[in-house]
């Protein structure tokens, strides 16, 4: 079976790599990470996967392409997969083969080593994969996926650390990049965060049992109760007798992906002790300081755009409403059957309210801008509608360098703000005005009110140029130069 086709509206977002969940310590886990799983559809829609471990029958697994409602609902396919301890996986493909997932590439990935089995499932991305998996291979490493989460398991295999903790100790230790990691063996459920934690992972409390998380939202679905954040560079190891702790990497500042707070993380999640939808509301509030316009209503781009779009009417006085309403059930799934509905595009998917519109100076606030041609598209929605004017406000300073730590993002030259100014931009859109949050202005949002001048607390490359992690593979074979200091 091959992977789902990409909707055009989804080929102008920034998607997130994977979701990952882990439970031990409670009986039918597999359901458990189902149910997760499917709280974190939105970090990965392509595939995913759930490993279980149960004494009479070891180790079980369950892959498929698609949705995680649509795979791991069936009561004959969860019986396969017993025990109380499970861990799972949510998939959008970065590194590896984009557009040609295959099923080998479907995180959980397994091993068998001379101590017992081992899953592992990895969010983020190794920003030396490839020199890593050249490196293994001339050392006789056969790899069967294009998962840079492979490599992870062959240096595990290399190391001569007598337990799997310590194999994959070992393993992180080599590995550059972003990345926060689930694991299991026979009795252990593991989580590490990268030491500059730039990829999320939280732990909860359920029954008797615990569980770990890319975002709380996924602890709240199976009754969890949140515990705290993994720390940057912590290793948990959870059996149902408890946790330990251990910090395996060298101390490093903490650098943790400020675009989460902007759009991949749901916005009834909480990171850092702060709700995901207040910060994208103060967004809104600092848009509308930084860009006051004189309009009639305030309309968010559903659904990301929604949180900023009513701090931003808040802040203005300008009324907010909704003003394009989007298909709910409007899934990657849908089959476009001949070329007249293809050219349809966004409509298939939002939709305008015309008896709003018509006649307005409209105000519309979206999550970002990456090639634009989203934008040029609700634009002329818009108008056809009978708008009078269309500006345009996004909660995001302009993204103008790609990401290599988890995100996928098109190559430099396709980021409409790599090569034009916010006014080219304004012209190439065909709207009245544009207008992006400044990065200052978003730091304020996240609760930083000194700003980003100060010290940098987030990740915030794709906007800035500065990578706090060294894109290797990328920079040594000449694909991508860095910004000079």
């Amino acid at each position: 079976m091959s992977e789902l086709p990409r909707h055009p509206f989804d080929d102008d977002k920034l998607h997130e790599e994977c979701g990952i969940f882990g439970v031990v310590g409670v009986p039918d886990a597999a359901n458990f990470v189902a149910l997760g799983l499917h709280a974190l559809q939105h970090r990965g829609q392509e595939a995913g996967g759930i490993v279980s471990w149960a004494p009479e029958l070891g180790f079980s697994s369950a892959r498929r392409f698609g949705y995680v409602r649509d795979n791991f609902t069936s009561k004959t396919l969860m019986d396969t997969l017993p025990g109380s301890l499970a861990m799972g996986h949510v998939r959008y493909s970065t590194a590896g083969h984009k557009g040609q997932t295959a099923i080998r590439d479907v995180q959980p990935l397994f091993a068998e080593f001379a101590m017992g089995g081992c899953a592992i499932a990895h969010n983020g991305n190794l920003t030396n994969a490839e020199a890593m998996k050249h490196e293994l291979i001339q050392a006789g490493s056969i790899f069967q996926s294009s998962s840079d989460t492979e490599c992870i398991i062959h240096l595990m295999a290399r190391s001569i650390q007598k337990t799997i903790p310590e194999r994959m100790k070992d393993a992180l230790r080599r590995v550059e990049g972003a990345f926060s990691v689930i694991a299991m063996t026979r009795s252990k459920l593991i989580g590490v965060r990268d030491p500059l934690g730039v990829r999320p992972l939280v732990l909860g409390r359920v029954g008797n049992g615990w569980a770990l998380s890319s975002e709380t939202c996924a602890l709240d679905i199976i009754g969890a109760e949140f515990v705290r954040e993994i720390e940057p560079g912590e290793m948990v190891i959870i059996t149902p007798d408890g946790i330990e702790s251990f910090h395996p990497f060298a101390p490093a500042k903490s650098r943790f992906c400020i675009f989460e707070y902007v759009y991949f993380s749901r916005p009834d999640s909480v990171i850092g002790g702060r709700s995901v939808y207040e910060t994208r509301r103060q967004i809104g509030v600092e848009l509308a300081r930084e860009a006051p316009v004189e309009a009639d209503l305030v309309c968010p781009v559903p659904d990301s755009g929604t949180p900023a779009a009513i701090g931003f009417s808040q802040e203005s006085g300008i009324p907010y409403a909704m003003g394009i309403i989007r298909n709910q059930y409007m899934g990657r799934t849908f089959i476009e059957p001949t070329a007249e509905i293809r050219n349809m595009g966004v409509r298939l998917k939002l939709n305008v309210n015309r008896a709003i519109i018509a006649g307005k100076r409209v105000v519309l606030v979206d999550d970002s801008v990456v090639r634009g041609t989203t934008s040029q598209k609700i634009r002329e929605m818009i108008l056809d509608a009978g708008a009078k004017e269309v500006h345009f406000r996004i909660a995001s300073p302009p993204t103008s360098w790609p990401c290599f730590y988890g995100v996928d993002t098109p190559d430099r030259e396709k980021l409409l703000a790599a090569h034009m100014t916010e006014e080219q931009m304004r012209v190439h859109l065909g709207v009245d005005s544009l207008k992006f949050v400044s990065l200052e202005g978003l730091y304020r949002a996240t609760g930083q009110e000194e700003g980003r001048t100060a010290s940098p607390r987030f990740c915030d490359a794709c906007f800035s140029g500065e990578y706090p992690i060294r894109p290797s593979d990328v920079v040594d074979s000449g694909r991508l130069q860095l910004k000079r200091a």
